[in-house]
C-alpha cells in the first residue's frame, strides 16, 4: 500500500487510535494553488505573536523531514526518524497497511502532539475529503480554508473544477469558520456555488477572504531603502535581508485590534497572486481574533506582530531568487573561473501556476528594461531642486540583451498533459519591452530525482517534452541530456545549469550592448528540490 496513492481515511483513523491522542488546535488549509503560501504566512504571524507553531506541508522539499516544522524550523532528523519508526511499527503490528502519506501525516501529528505546540497549521496533501490530514477531530479545528481551485490531479479528484472544489471544500467542519480565498475569474462562480452547497450541508460558517491592496513604498512606514530592481546578482541579496521585490501592502482588520488603522507590511513573497494568499491568511487570523479561544488570540496577536510576521515570511521554491556560482565543482571542464548567475526557482506545475510564473517573469523583465530617466540637474551641480526629466525614448535607451534560460522537468500526471503546463509558461508577451531589448530564449529539459517515500511520482521523458517545446518555441535552442535515466535528477540539472551558463557567457561576449541573464527552474517542485540540494552543496543554501 505504501507505494501508491489510495485515498481513504479508514486506515489512518485506525492507526491514530494506537498513537498519542491528537489535541492540538489546528488551522486546516486546502486548495490547488496557494495553500502552502497561506500556511507559511499564517505560521509566521502566529510565531511573531509568541505562539509555538507546528506546520505540515507536502510534498517535502530537499529532505523528507523538512515538511514538518516547529516555529518555522524543520524538526531534527533524529526526532523525525524515531517518531516515524514508532508509527511504522504500530502500522505493521496492527496490519493496517497505511500508505506512505498516511504514515507521514501520522508522524507529523505525533511530533506536534508530543512537542505540545500551541497551534498547528496543516496543509492538505491532495484534495481534502479523503486526504489523510482530514482525520483531525472536529474539536481541534479552529478554522478551515480553501485557496484557489484549478485543474490538477484529475485522476483522483474529478474531471472538472466543480468536482475538484467539492472534494477540497469537504474539509469544512460543523460550526467552524470556513475561509474562502479569492478564485480565478473563470472559476469563481462555480467554485463559490459548490462551496456554498458543502458549507450549508455541513453547517460551517462561510467567510470570504479580504483583499489587501498594494501601496507606494514609504521610507517612514517601511523604515529602509528599497533594493534596486535589476537582473544583476547583487540586486537579489540586499544586506538588510529584505527581498528585492517586497510588495508594500495594506489591509484592515477593523473593530478587532486595539489599533483600528490599516496594517502596513512588506510582503516578501513574489507575484501579484500572493496578495490573494495574504488576504486568505489575514482572514484566517481575523477568525482567530474573533474566536474567543483560550489561547487568547485577541490580545496576543497585534498589528505589530502581524506586520512583523508577514515581513519575516520565507517560502523557498516559490518565485525565489538565488545566485549560484558556475561551473559547479565535480563538473568536467571547470578550468574557467567561477561566476555568479541569477536563478529564479518556482514550483509551478500546472497551467494556473505556470501562467502566474509567466506573468511575473514578464513584469520583472519589463521593470528592469524600462528606459532610464536622465539624472536631475540638481544631482549634477549644486543649485535649486530641478525636476527629473522624462524617460528616455526607446531610440535613446541603451541596448540590452536578456539571456533567458528555462530549466524544466514535469511530472507524468495524466490526464494533465505537458502542453497544458508549458503553453502558458513559455508564451511570454515580450512586445512591451521595446526595440532596445533583445531576449534570447533557451530551454533545457531534464528529469527530477524521484522524491523519497513517493515511488508513484515519475517525471516526463525530456525527449518527449522537447517536441512540445519546439512546437511552442520553434526558434529556441533546446537541450536534453544524453541519457534519460528516470532515477538520476541532480546530475542532469547540474549539466543543464552548465549549459545555461556557457550560453549566457557566450551571449555576453558577443553582445554589442549590455547583457544580463536569468535562469528559471520550474515545472515541478521536485526539480526545485534538486536545485536546493545542489545549492546546499555550494554553501549558499540552507540546511
Amino acid at each position: 500500500m505504501a507505494g501508491r496513492i489510495d485515498l481513504s481515511l479508514n486506515r489512518i483513523c485506525k492507526l491514530l487510535t494506537y498513537l498519542p491522542k491528537y489535541t492540538r488546535p489546528t488551522c486546516h488549509i486546502a486548495g490547488t494553488n496557494g495553500k502552502g503560501s497561506v500556511s507559511v504566512l499564517l505560521s509566521s504571524v502566529l510565531a511573531a505573536s509568541s505562539y509555538s507553531v507546528g506546520r505540515f506541508n507536502s510534498p517535502h522539499l530537499a529532505v523528507i523531514h523538512d515538511c514538518i516544522t516547529i516555529d518555522n524550523e524543520s524538526v531534527l532528523p533524529s526526532v523525525y526518524e524515531s517518531t516515524r519508526k514508532r508509527v511504522e511499527a504500530t502500522d505493521n503490528e496492527r496490519g493496517l497497511n497505511c500508505s506512505s502519506f498516511e504514515l507521514l501525516t501520522a508522524t507529523a501529528l505525533v511530533i506536534f502532539e508530543e512537542a505540545e505546540v500551541d497551534v498547528v497549521v496543516l496543509e492538505v496533501g491532495m484534495g481534502g475529503r479523503l486526504d489523510a490530514t482530514n482525520v483531525i477531530p472536529d474539536e481541534c479545528v479552529l478554522v478551515s480554508a480553501l485557496t484557489a481551485v484549478d485543474l490538477d490531479h484529475q485522476a483522483f479528484l474529478g474531471t472538472n473544477v466543480r468536482e475538484i472544489a467539492r472534494e477540497k471544500a469537504a474539509i469544512a467542519r460543523s460550526g467552524k469558520p470556513f475561509v474562502l480565498g479569492p478564485q480565478s475569474p473563470e472559476h469563481s462562480t462555480e467554485v463559490e456555488a459548490v462551496v456554498r452547497e458543502v458549507i450549508e450541508r455541513v453547517g460551517a460558517n462561510l467567510i470570504r477572504a479580504i483583499v489587501p491592496t498594494k501601496r507606494d513604498w514609504g521610507s517612514t512606514l517601511d523604515m529602509q531603502p528599497r533594493c534596486p530592481t535589476s537582473l544583476v546578482p547583487a540586486a537579489f541579496h540586499c544586506e538588510n535581508g529584505v527581498q528585492p521585490f517586497s510588495q508594500p501592502v495594506s489591509f484592515a482588520l477593523l473593530g478587532i485590534l486595539d489599533n483600528p488603522d490599516f496594517i502596513h507590511a512588506l510582503l516578501p513573497l513574489q507575484g501579484e497572486h500572493q496578495l490573494d494568499n495574504l488576504g486568505t491568511a489575514a482572514t484566517i487570523i481575523l477568525t482567530l481574533l474573533e474566536s474567543g479561544h483560550p489561547l487568547d488570540f485577541k490580545h496576543r496577536i497585534t498589528a505589530l506582530s502581524i506586520s512583523q510576521g508577514i515581513q519575516s515570511t520565507h517560502w523557498r521554491g516559490r518565485l525565489s531568487f538565488h545566485t549560484i556560482q558556475l561551473p559547479l565543482s565535480g563538473i568536467p571542464n571547470t578550468a574557467a573561473p567561477k561566476q555568479e548567475f541569477v536563478i529564479l526557482a518556482d514550483g509551478a506545475h500546472n497551467s494556473a501556476s505556470a501562467a502566474r510564473l509567466a506573468s511575473f517573469v514578464e513584469g520583472t523583465l519589463a521593470s528592469v528594461t524600462k528606459p532610464p530617466k536622465p539624472p536631475s540637474p540638481a544631482l549634477v551641480a549644486p543649485g535649486p531642486m530641478e525636476p527629473v526629466g522624462p524617460p528616455l525614448s526607446q531610440s535613446e535607451a541603451p541596448c540590452r540583451t536578456i539571456s533567458l534560460t528555462y530549466v524544466l522537468a514535469l511530472s507524468h500526471s495524466p490526464p494533465k498533459t505537458p502542453e497544458q503546463t508549458l503553453t502558458p509558461l513559455l508564451a511570454l508577451d515580450l512586445d512591451s519591452l521595446g526595440a532596445h531589448v533583445k531576449v534570447v530564449t533557451r530551454v533545457a529539459l531534464v528529469r527530477f530525482t524521484p522524491p523519497e517515500g513517493m515511488p508513484w511520482v515519475k517525471s516526463e521523458k525530456p525527449s518527449e517534452l522537447r517536441e512540445v517545446v519546439r512546437s511552442l518555441l520553434p526558434a529556441a535552442d533546446v537541450w536534453t541530456p544524453e541519457r534519460e535515466d528516470e532515477n538520476v535528477g541532480e546530475p542532469q540539472l547540474r549539466a543543464a545549469l552548465e549549459w545555461a551558463a556557457e550560453n549566457q557567457l557566450r551571449d555576453a561576449g558577443s553582445a554589442d550592448c549590455e547583457d544580463e541573464g536569468l535562469i528559471i527552474i520550474a515545472g515541478s517542485l521536485y526539480l526545485v528540490a534538486d536545485f536546493y540540494r545542489v545549492l546546499n552543496e555550494t554553501g549558499k543554501g540552507e540546511p
